[in-house]
């Protein structure tokens, strides 16, 4: 089955690599040892500890008030992450994250997360309105997002139709999280981004 209509979810983080050096300034507190391990138990080691050093920086030269959290306009500061079509359905899951939301967030492109951890951070950018279903019109939010122009509404909805039905799923159909699963269990989705590590 072809699932063309996936969402491209790569997010570089080697541009926040090159953010200012001066905003290295902004840690004001170092991770210990400690938090590094903990953080790594939260992302279910998606993350190598040196990995989770070089997130923190970024975090910290994010988070430019220093207030622990980053902000929707913090992350809109991302040039990438700023025209990626689905920039406005992931605000809403990063808007005021602390540095391990920031982690776990990050962990579904790690190479190292298992298939179903990339599958439930798809659903939950499907799942605009957080009631744990997701609807043909949800799916076709984010086709919309997606495919822009390039594409008329006619034939994003008979690609979703083509889609649902190869699957076994009807055009009412309310899909949960296990027939996400089902559907993209065998798809090799890639999501990964690559972390510089100093």
């Amino acid at each position: 089955m072809q699932c063309s209509f996936l969402p491209s979810l790569s997010l570089s983080l080697s541009h926040i690599h090159t953010l200012s050096q001066e905003a290295m300034g902004n840690t004001s507190s170092m991770l210990t040892q400690y938090d590094i391990e903990e953080v790594q138990q939260h992302c279910k080691h998606a993350f190598t500890q040196q990995e989770i050093v070089s997130l923190y920086q970024r975090f910290c030269q994010l988070d430019r008030n220093n207030c622990g959290f980053i902000s929707s306009d913090e992350f809109l500061s991302i040039p990438e992450f700023a025209v990626n079509p689905l920039s406005q359905s992931l605000l809403r899951m990063l808007d005021g994250l602390n540095f391990k939301e920031f982690v776990a967030f990050l962990s579904a492109f790690s190479p190292r997360a298992t298939l179903q951890h990339k599958i439930q951070f798809i659903f939950k950018v499907y799942d605009t309105d957080c009631n744990g279903k997701v609807t043909f019109h949800d799916m076709l939010r984010a086709l919309r997002d997606l495919s822009g122009s390039f594409i008329s509404e006619q034939q994003r909805e008979e690609v979703l139709t083509q889609v649902l039905e190869e699957a076994g799923y009807a055009k009412d159909s309310s899909l949960v999280l296990s027939d996400f699963v089902k559907i993209l269990g065998n798809s090799g989705l890639k999501m990964e981004v690559e972390i510089p590590v100093d």
